[in-house]
């Protein structure tokens, strides 16, 4: 499938220092791998440090910002918090450094608009405690003469409350994140602020995901109590975590594992938890139950995201299509004797799971086309393996129509989005035991089908999009049919069918209707030689 894929930039580096690195080393390595407009950015950081220090505050780089950098990752995010000045003095300096958006006056947050998509984010220190119910409920405030311990107080865990100042490099870690870090234990900060945001549930699955890390004991406890209170957040909340963990993440298994675990999917997601209990046949599925599968295949898509380097929203849609693409095999399994032994088989489970890949994506807010593209992957994602071992093994010939038909069927989704949603089903099992069996084509590290589906696909020109109509309105205006409506639609149609089915051309379909100015009898026409044998 793969065809002159760019080289992604380099995002990892070598930090294994106490502290980060220093103004000139930093803006340096962000152009060395690639990030010239970040490097930019991080100049203008560093600008604004220097004048609140001049000023008589301090600037410190908080949250993701420092905590990437300890990742071994470049940081895509700046965020300051300022000390020591009031909120007006701070905006007097900021102004000068870009476009100041107030629009988190209220929890003392300004946001410079530097282009590119590049922001940062300035910040009071505060406390926040709820008051009410609901993810608005919070009360905030700021006190710039606040302790910098007391304001990473607030931050959920001890990795996101390290603050460091980029002009020196020095570290603040009241609460040993780093340790935390390099041990790859996610703990939470302060248990009883931690509990004011029930998102923090999703913020856990995702990080778990993200960066590779297990929930402390004592922080898992308390995070497994609070699940009962996601039901409070708006699904957009929601969203943009699912949308982290599941674009962002090396292993996406780690925080959906994290996420069954939790309780997330008992309380929130329904039709995940009986995929674990979903047995499969072991000679098409040796790696056992139908989540264990599925988190194979998860992290296999993830594998062919970065791999093809794919766009943010096609990379989304195809996790979602890889997480959900055996939903179904819940109500569809069942036990059958074939060859004198007892088979699992899941006959029919790629419709079955429509109903609940609709459920599932409803319930965090995926918006119409991507459900749309999703859902239709979903139902289809065991075409390309069929029909190459139907054309390879079988000897039976994939027409042209038929690959025309599947585009317009899987329309919005491409042929190319299935190939790479079958690509992660098949590689994300095994490993087989029958390597001698022909139709066990489609191996963990070798998925055949999916480079002949793609390139049959781009043969008939609908490798990235539905197949063309043959004709038009405006050439059966030409042709002397004089009356738009119903009729001119079914004659489109037909002859869409009479090229996939018949091999029609545009100028055999005109020829058919040699003589004919009649809509109606034009239609029956073509009726009739779709049905010719």
């Amino acid at each position: 499938m793969k065809e002159n894929i760019l080289e992604p930039k380099q995002e990892y580096f070598e930090n294994k220092t106490e502290k980060i690195p220093g103004p000139e080393e930093m803006t340096e390595k962000f152009r060395e791998f690639g990030y010239k407009e970040y490097a930019e950015a991080y100049e203008k950081v560093l600008k604004i440090c220097q004048v609140v220090k001049e000023t008589g505050g301090e600037a410190l780089l908080v949250g993701g910002s420092v905590r990437d950098i300890f990742f071994n990752k470049m940081p895509k995010d700046f965020d300051l918090e300022i000390y020591k000045l009031k909120a007006d003095e701070i905006k007097e300096i900021v102004q000068e450094f870009g476009r100041v958006s107030e629009v988190g006056k209220a929890f003392g947050v300004l946001k410079i608009f530097l282009g590119n998509g590049i922001d940062i984010d300035i910040s009071l220190p505060r406390t926040d405690s709820k008051v009410d119910e609901g993810h608005k409920g919070f009360e905030v405030k700021t006190d710039p003469d606040m302790s910098i311990e007391d304001a990473a107080r607030r931050r959920d865990f001890t990795m996101n409350s390290i603050s460091a100042d980029p002009l020196t490099g020095k570290l603040n870690d009241p609460f040993n994140g780093l340790d935390d870090i390099r041990n790859r234990v996610l703990k939470i900060t302060d248990p009883e602020r931690f509990q004011d945001d029930p998102l923090r549930v999703m913020r856990a699955v995702q990080f778990a995901g993200r960066f590779g890390m297990e929930i402390d004991k004592e922080s898992l406890a308390i995070i497994q109590e609070m699940t009962l209170s996601l039901k409070e957040l708006p699904k957009e909340r929601i969203l943009e975590e699912w949308k982290k963990l599941l674009i962002k993440s090396d292993k996406p298994s780690l925080g959906l594992s994290a996420g069954m675990l939790l309780g997330v999917f008992k309380e929130l997601h329904p039709e995940f938890p009986p995929l674990r209990e979903t047995k499969q046949e072991p000679e098409w599925h040796p790696e056992g139950d139908a989540w264990t599968h599925t988190l194979m295949s998860v992290d296999e898509a993830a594998k062919l995201c970065r791999e093809y380097d794919l766009n943010e929203e096609t990379a989304f849609t195809i996790m979602l299509s890889s997480l959900c693409h055996d939903l179904g095999k819940q109500s569809t399994t069942e036990l059958m004797e074939k060859d004198g032994k007892i088979r699992i088989t899941s006959h029919g489970h790629e419709q079955a799971g429509e109903e609940p890949t609709k459920k599932f994506l409803a319930s965090i807010g995926v918006e119409g086309l991507t459900r749309s593209k999703v859902v239709k992957l979903v139902t289809n994602h065991l075409i390309p393996s069929a029909w190459f071992i139907d054309s390879t093994v079988r000897g039976q010939k994939i027409s042209k129509g038929a690959f025309n038909r599947l585009a317009a069927k899987i329309h919005p989704a491409t042929m190319r989005e299935l190939a790479l949603t079958a690509a992660a089903d098949h590689r994300g099992r095994g490993p087989f035991a029958d390597l001698e069996n022909p139709d066990q084509l489609m191996m963990p590290e070798n998925f055949p089908a999916g480079k002949w589906f793609i390139e049959k696909a781009r043969e008939v020109g609908v490798e990235k999009s539905k197949p063309e109509d043959l004709i038009r309105g405006k050439d059966l205006f030409a042709f002397g049919f004089k009356n738009p409506g119903v009729l001119w639609g079914k004659i489109i149609k037909l002859s869409n069918d009479l090229r996939d089915d018949k091999n029609f051309t545009k100028d055999m379909f005109f020829q058919s209707l040699c003589g004919i100015d009649d809509e109606q009898e034009a239609v029956n026409k073509l009726e009739s030689l779709l049905s010719e044998d």
